[in-house]
């Protein structure tokens, strides 16, 4: 079997530094770079359907769902005594609170970013049963399912299962693992019934939020526990997702301290690869967790909240071996298991405030065969918030983080040290004020931070924002962020794929590995960011929001060829060939991003968004590294969508979304439409039923090829869920 290396996902975009590695990789990816036994083929494009192709049971049952859904739609229409049941205004979303763009509360018209809120209404009808699904209704963000429990998101860009462009928070706690600067999808999870809204920024972050937030943020924001008082019971069913319950329960101590608590169970049972055999990608998690807020008095505010969580999952993995026929393929198991706990004060003063915020993170990661990994985070974090006048606003705060983590190694992947204390301190400073009577608003600001990694780092920006009239607005934005290198870019060592003794390219008399190793000269990663945006409720019932951006990166990642060296040991004797992390890409990404709402009628609302995404990345010229230039295969070009919210009599909703994500052509992924339907109906205060599908209009597709960890991937498939959720004091 010709044996073949794809250097090109180790470059940057591909996120080679991955904790696990792409192992046993044999053939190139855009051939479906998936290691099998000798003799077996994985075509990509397997018997994708349409609704005309299918077969007739298949089709009657497509259409008979449809059909019942637009029938209980006119059924509804038909009712007398409507229900107001008209959602939020087009007024109340321009002047809707956000806090991810400066840290304090402004109205999201006047951000001088590319940001967009899911609000609880929006989960609730999407029928998202998890985070990653919420996303997918978000302007330039690329949301892709890699196979039932590994997600592959990013932002203008560099798409990957282990993105490190991306900075997540929940309730204000980074999320990133420091081990290849990057986010587990599958272990980042709530219950999305308590989730007040999720704030998304399109673009760099990092003068406040600091290193990783170079493309994006994603800031997720629980509901304080007086918002959740009394039981709430849901229960859900499927097929993809067997079974999902949860339960959680809020209520009061006195007058001023509110709680609650939660458990949550899920069960997904393993898709199919591409061939139709078992992918033994099923998993399933049990988390709980706690929240209390208190006002102890009229100036102070404390939190309290932590989570304990549990999840297996598993995979059908390929990994290299130095005994013929020097790779393996098995169906593999892993587990997560983890808690937090955070702590965060308030207090107001005449015509300023502060707040501090304290946290623990601990996570346990065991990819049995690959790797396991334990983390454990301290962070604290100050901030001082000052009026200066009616023109004025100044920000400035301190931040300590703490970073211990402990690993065990395969043959296929090491980490050394295999011990490692990290520490970071940073401050930043903001300055917002006011010209021409608040018409345009200027912000300058700088993060400062001191990593163990690349030392000191400065990460300033420039916004502005004009208030063209009462309804219009236009904002700009320069900013320099920095991906900082994470514990594998330094210390890994991957081997990738071992080449039999006389096979080519080496012919030589013993096995070959070749490997990935990091180093301890990398460097950041930097971007220098422009951006401009343009915001206008045309009407009462029409708005618009356009982001453009043009980004500058240097220094990132490639992969060099360094010295092959002969290693005894594992026995039997074989030659290493080395490809060394270095800083020698760049280039240049453009793009826009549009979203408009409608709201057709007071009880119909339309939603629709497109996003265009142009990569020129390159290497430089004293670059040996052996792949291609522009890792822009891994993000689509074109993408959007469109959305239609009905309010109906008899306390019925009808959400229907028409996807388009265009093709991926380095994964050889092709491009693919989806339909999602959900109808759900309020027949009493106390209790919501919903019905709903995804996929609708095809039965399988792929969406991502797994990088780096050489697993099977597995097509999304059609599925039917439906939902009860009770609620009662």
């Amino acid at each position: 079997m010709k044996h073949r290396i794809r250097r090109d996902q180790w470059k940057q975009g591909w996120g080679w530094f991955r904790p696990f590695g792409e192992v046993g990789r044999e053939k190139p990816r855009a051939d479906f770079a998936v290691s099998v036994p000798e003799g077996e083929v994985y075509p990509l494009r397997g018997p994708s359907q349409s609704i005309v192709s299918m077969t007739p049971v298949r089709r009657l049952f497509i259409l008979g769902f449809l059909g019942a859904f637009l029938a209980v739609t006119v059924l509804a229409q038909t009712s007398q005594n409507i229900p107001d049941v008209t959602a939020i205004t087009l007024e109340d979303l321009m002047d809707l609170q956000v806090t991810s763009v400066s840290k304090r509360a402004q109205k999201l018209a006047d951000a001088a970013a590319a940001i967009f809120v899911i609000t609880q209404d929006d989960i609730r009808r999407s029928g998202a049963s998890s985070i990653p699904e919420a996303l997918r209704f978000v302007p330039g963000l690329e949301v892709a399912r890699i196979d039932e429990n590994k997600w592959a998101i990013g932002s203008r860009g560099f798409n990957g299962r282990f993105d490190n462009k991306l900075l997540v928070l929940i309730d204000g706690r980074s999320v990133y693992t420091p081990l290849f600067s990057g986010v587990y999808w599958n272990v980042q999870d709530v219950m999305l019934e308590d989730v007040d809204r999720i704030e998304v920024i399109r673009g760099p972050g990092a003068t406040l939020w600091g290193d990783n937030a170079v493309d994006g943020v994603i800031n997720i924001i629980t509901k304080p526990a007086k918002l959740t008082q009394g039981a709430m019971v849901t229960v859900e069913a499927g097929t993809e997702e067997r079974t999902a319950e949860s339960a959680r329960y809020g209520g009061k101590v006195g007058d001023n301290i509110y709680y609650r608590a939660y458990t949550k169970y899920s069960d997904w049972e393993p898709s199919l690869g591409p061939t139709g055999a078992n992918a033994s990608d099923g998993w399933h998690a049990l988390r709980g967790g706690f929240r209390v807020d208190s006002t102890p008095s009229r100036a102070d505010s404390l939190t309290i909240q932590g989570d304990l969580y549990r999840s297996n999952f598993g995979e059908t993995l390929t990994v290299p071996s130095l005994s013929a026929p020097y790779s393996r393929t098995f169906p593999n198991a892993g587990k997560y298991s983890g808690g937090n706990i955070l702590g965060h004060w308030n207090h107001a003063f005449s015509r300023s405030s502060t707040s501090l915020q304290v946290y623990y993170d601990d996570t346990n990661t065991a990819d049995n065969s690959l790797f396991t990994d334990h983390e454990a985070v301290y962070d604290i974090d100050f901030q001082h918030d000052l009026h200066l006048g009616e023109s004025q606003d100044f920000v400035w705060g301190l931040g300590y983080r703490s970073i211990q983590d402990t690993n065990g190694s395969s043959f296929t992947v090491s980490l050394q040290p295999n011990h490692s204390r990290l520490n970071q301190y940073s401050g930043f400073v903001q300055d917002e004020v006011s010209l021409f009577d608040k018409r345009l608003r200027v912000t300058l600001g700088s993060k400062f931070e001191h990593n163990d990694f690349t030392g000191f780092e400065v990460e300033p920006n420039v916004r502005f924002v004009g208030i063209l009239s009462k309804n219009q607005s236009v904002w700009a934005a320069i900013s320099r962020a920095v991906r900082t290198p994470a514990l594998t870019e330094e210390g890994l060592q991957l081997n990738e794929v071992v080449v039999p003794p006389g096979a080519p390219p080496f012919f030589s008399p013993l096995p070959v590995i070749e490997s990935i190793f990091g180093s301890r000269q990398f460097r950041s990663e930097d971007l220098l960011a422009y951006e401009v945006g343009y915001r206008v409720q045309a009407t009462s019932t029409f708005s618009a929001d356009i982001a453009t951006f043009y980004n500058s990166y240097t220094n990132l990642r490639s992969a060099e060829p360094g010295t092959p060296f002969v290693e005894a040991n594992p026995v039997p004797t074989d030659v290493v060939v080395p490809f060394v992390a270095s800083n020698k890409m760049g280039g240049k990404t453009y793009g826009a991003e549009l979203f408009g709402d409608w709201r057709v009628i007071p009880k119909w609302r339309l939603l629709a968004s497109y996003s265009y995404l142009q990569m020129g990345i390159r290497k430089n010229s004293d670059s040996l590294d052996p792949t291609a230039d522009n890792p822009d295969g891994a993000s689509p070009r074109h993408q959007w969508y469109v959305r239609s919210s009905l309010d109906l009599p008899m306390h019925l909703e009808q959400d229907l979304t028409v996807r388009y994500v265009d093709r991926l052509s380095s994964l050889n992924i092709p491009s693919y439409y989806s339909l999602d339907a959900q109808l759900g109906w309020k027949p009493i205060a106390h209790l919501e039923l919903s019905v709903g599908g995804q996929n609708l209009l095809n039965k399988r597709h792929v969406e991502f090829i797994p990088e780096f960890i050489n697993t099977i991937p597995t097509r999304v498939a059609r599925t039917f869920r439906g939902t009860i959720t009770w609620r009662f004091e």
